[in-house]
């Protein structure tokens, strides 16, 4: 079944601010958390998600933290929900065989029907997408803002 949960939400959230907010270095977690108001404890177990499914890749050390592992154009907001659902691991009552016969026959495949539109929607709606979005918002990119200055 496809609901927003906070994960699902913090998890495209977390993509969509490191698309944003990269610069030529990889976007820490602290700088994700910050921005976004995400609790850390969600967002480590999101992102190691992300970067094991090939979303984000990321990187150790003092300098460390995630990039997209793709351009931003071809990662979708429908492999975000999948991989978070997968995570998530409920079972969706709509696909379960038991129940009433209007049910299983009538309620359900509505239902099934609807998820399956609203999936198409956001397997077309890309990171890309949601950056631009975020520039027609006026939202301001930390990570191009900030000038790199050295003497």
């Amino acid at each position: 079944m496809l609901r927003l949960s906070k994960k699902l939400l913090f998890a495209i959230e977390a993509v969509v601010d490191i698309a944003y907010h990269t610069n030529a270095g990889p976007v820490r977690s602290t700088d994700i958390s910050r921005r976004q108001g995400i609790p850390r404890r969600y967002l480590e177990q999101v992102l190691q998600q992300l970067v094991h499914h090939g979303i984000l890749a990321g990187q150790r050390g003092p300098r460390g933290g995630y990039r997209l592992a793709r351009e931003r154009r071809r990662i979708s907001v429908g492999e975000i929900i999948r991989i978070v659902r997968k995570l998530e691991g409920t079972a969706d009552p709509a696909s379960e065989p038991d129940g009433s016969e209007i049910g299983v026959k009538v309620v359900r495949p509505i239902w099934i029907d609807m998820q399956r539109e609203m999936m198409e929607r956001f397997d077309n709606t890309t990171i890309d997408e949601l950056c631009h979005r975020a520039r027609e918002r006026g939202i301001t990119p930390e990570g191009k803002v900030t000038a790199d200055f050295s003497i």
